[in-house]
């Protein structure tokens, strides 16, 4: 099974990225976590990604927040799948990570989930991998189905304490 990267552009990052590392943990996907930032340790970054491919990575998943070119960075070194998180910060709430992560040139795709969205990174990651893995689509296709049953619970209980 091809390997998930995962980039940070700073350890404060990490509390977000733990739900993207449990998620995998979860899937029994293989992932590597590391920190680099797209503008203080340029060359680590770009290598990492030009690199990915032949070290056995099919997808990269990116978290950075405020200027957030993370994403951008790593996606214009690689044909990889990158799938950019856009983090929250104490000044704008995500929104200009969002906007970074988001608003890419034509040819230089980076997918975009929600601020502070790891787990669906994860899992859009997974479900990329899950193209040429048959179990790992079982796997998957179970997540979902549990997910479903979690909801119905709740709706009936919800159903319950209302006809109270």
């Amino acid at each position: 099974m091809k390997k998930i990267g995962i980039i940070m552009g700073s350890d404060s990052d990490l509390p977000v990225v733990k739900k993207a590392t449990d998620m995998l943990k979860s899937l029994e996907i293989p992932y590597e976590v590391h920190v680099y930032s797209a503008h203080r340790t340029p060359e680590q970054a770009s290598a990492f990604a030009k690199n990915a491919r032949a070290n056995g990575f099919g997808a990269i998943i990116a978290a950075a927040g405020m200027a957030a070119h993370l994403a951008g960075a790593l996606a214009a070194q690689t044909t990889l799948p990158v799938i950019g998180i856009p983090c929250a910060s104490k000044y704008l709430d995500g929104l200009d990570a969002l906007l970074s992560t988001v608003q890419m040139p034509t040819g230089i795709p980076v997918a975009t989930v929600a601020v502070d969205g790891a787990a669906n990174a994860a899992l859009l990651a997974a479900q990329m991998l899950a193209i040429e893995d048959k179990e790992l689509a079982r796997k998957l296709d179970e997540k979902r189905a549990a997910d479903a049953q979690k909801v119905l619970e709740k709706d009936a209980r919800i159903a319950r304490e209302c006809a109270e």
